[in-house]
């Protein structure tokens, strides 16, 4: 008997339809064709142990199956729940009326129990692109699949459920989930707020600007003066997600296998924050079985680099293109995938090796050779894509022991809403462009050209703090966001004072030349 039951590939983050074809004839043979690798060929070792382990029987006759379309590599272990059920309709153990309108995945253990997976979300996307009605998943992914309106989704916890559910033997409840409660509930809540900051208020008035903009940011300081600190509740002043943008970074940590068991949508925004000695494979996504990487799990949230000079220089330089193109794409021979890259970069680093060039009150031991050494870590194409540098220095004593409450992240979300809000109408014909940091050239002199005394503020600026000529944009796209911040239409001269106060590795002199 010939039987057709449906799964799903994932590349990427997106899904394929996988048909898997199994034909149960005269003979003992049992072969699996269709590309499939060594964990997918192990499943026939499962599928027996799940099935008399659950009182379920093999059939002794020739299985052949056939995985559709052969050109796509069938990798994983999540093949096994199709395979089984696959197998037991070809031999009339369960009935197949609801197969065509059905998609399948989980692992099988020994004992039958159903195993998570990764990519549920994109699965069940998938499922209602293509007019599926039921999706069944392991229990543990149910929830995070159930997001997606249009499909029933079952978790199953053992393979004597799924049997009995095609057999109409017992009555499986399709997963419910209230999107907008979760989501609306718990996008707000932070363990981490700006109102534990004491002093530093420039700098919180820069990180302002900087989620404002969408800049990245690169903060400079000795060790203790509060870098890693601030970046943590950059989160916490960036606008909410929208759902869009929940459904989109869920997908690439569901695939990356993130998103952790019962859960069902991600409310806020990812901090991710890899160790100086991570690879650029692991940085930008690959390997074997390609994966997203630490700049694709940050998409549309922070990736925070601390000890910037301690990255290897190619992880560094491997960032430049998709901090440009927002995206990121792994060839490989036979295929390439897309990863969404779309993150604001935070970094911060040491002014010099010993860490106190520049300090108030502790002498700094470093020649201006190693200290220009230590800077030069950090190429140039790299510094050209980071908008706002900001020197901290640490917080005195009566800063720290002062008790009243700081201003918190809500209050400071707030303006930056606002002036997320008027970008976004700025650029509503714009595609691909939603803020400041974002803008072309040609685009600067349309939305951010200054007036006659900011350009002359500009210019004199530029010769007497030896600015180099790369600075030039990005002052007047950080000028843009503060002008907006403002509430002004147009891009005056304290805003740009205050934007080319955002340099300071741009000053020729800053490192002791």
């Amino acid at each position: 008997m010939l039987v057709k039951v449906f799964g799903a590939a994932v590349q990427g983050i997106h899904a394929t339809l996988i048909t898997i074809e199994v034909n149960v004839s005269r003979g003992i043979r049992f072969l699996l064709v269709g590309l499939p690798d060594t964990s997918v060929k192990e499943s026939h070792e499962r599928i027996v142990s799940a099935l008399e382990t659950n009182g379920l029987k093999f059939p002794r006759q020739q299985i052949v199956i056939n995985m559709s379309p052969a050109d796509i590599r069938k990798e994983g272990s999540a093949y096994d729940l199709p395979l089984a059920v696959g197998v037991l309709a070809a031999s009339g153990a369960i009935r197949t009326d609801r197969l065509a309108r059905c998609v399948m995945m989980g692992e099988l253990s020994l004992d039958g129990t159903i195993l998570p997976l990764k990519g549920a979300l994109s699965i069940a996307v998938m499922a209602k692109e293509l007019g599926f009605t039921d999706l069944i998943l392991p229990i543990a992914n149910a929830k995070e699949a159930a997001v997606v309106e249009g499909v029933d989704v079952y978790g199953v916890e053992n393979i004597r459920d799924v049997v009995a559910f095609f057999n109409e033997e017992n009555c499986l409840y399709p997963v419910v989930v209230d999107v907008n409660r979760e989501f609306l509930d718990q996008r707000a809540l932070f363990e981490h707020d700006f109102s534990d900051v004491r002093g530093q208020e420039n700098v919180k008035r820069a990180l302002e600007v900087a989620a404002a903009g969408g800049h990245n940011v690169l903060m400079i300081g000795p060790p203790g003066s509060g870098k890693s600190m601030m970046a943590r509740r950059m989160p916490s002043i960036l606008p909410p997600f929208t759902l869009e943008e929940a459904l989109e970074t869920t997908k690439i940590h569901s695939v990356a296998g993130k998103t952790g068991q019962h859960l069902s949508l991600m409310v806020q925004r990812p901090f991710r924050s890899p160790h100086h000695t991570i690879s650029d494979v692991a940085m930008v996504g690959g390997g074997s079985w390609p994966q997203p990487g630490e700049i694709s799990l940050a998409h549309n949230g922070v990736l925070f680099l601390d000890e910037l000079p301690e990255f290897n220089r190619n992880v560094l330089e491997v960032m430049r293109q998709p901090l440009e193109d927002r995206k990121i794409i792994i060839s490989r021979a036979r295929f390439s995938v897309e990863y969404p890259a779309g993150f604001m970069l935070v970094a911060a680093m040491n002014p010099c090796p010993c860490g106190f060039h520049n300090h108030p009150d502790k002498e700094c031991v470093c020649s201006p050779g190693d200290i220009q050494r230590y800077l030069n870590r950090i190429s140039g194409p790299l510094l050209d894509r980071i908008d706002i540098q900001i020197e901290i220095v640490p917080v005195p004593f009566d800063k720290i022991a002062d008790a009243a409450p700081a201003e918190k992240s809500e209050e400071i979300r707030k303006r930056v809403m606002a002036g997320r809000e008027i970008q976004k109408e700025r650029f509503r014909k714009v595609k691909g462009v939603y803020c400041n940091a974002q803008m072309s050239s040609r685009m600067l002199y349309k939305y951010a050209q200054p007036d006659d005394a900011g350009l002359k503020l500009l210019k004199s600026a530029m010769e007497r703090l030896c600015l180099s000529a790369r600075a030039y944009n990005r002052i007047l796209k950080v000028a843009r966001t503060i002008a907006d911040l403002a509430g002004s239409d147009a891009v005056r001269a304290a805003h740009l004072a205050e934007a080319i106060s955002y340099r300071s590795l741009d000053r020729e002199k800053w490192a002791g030349y």
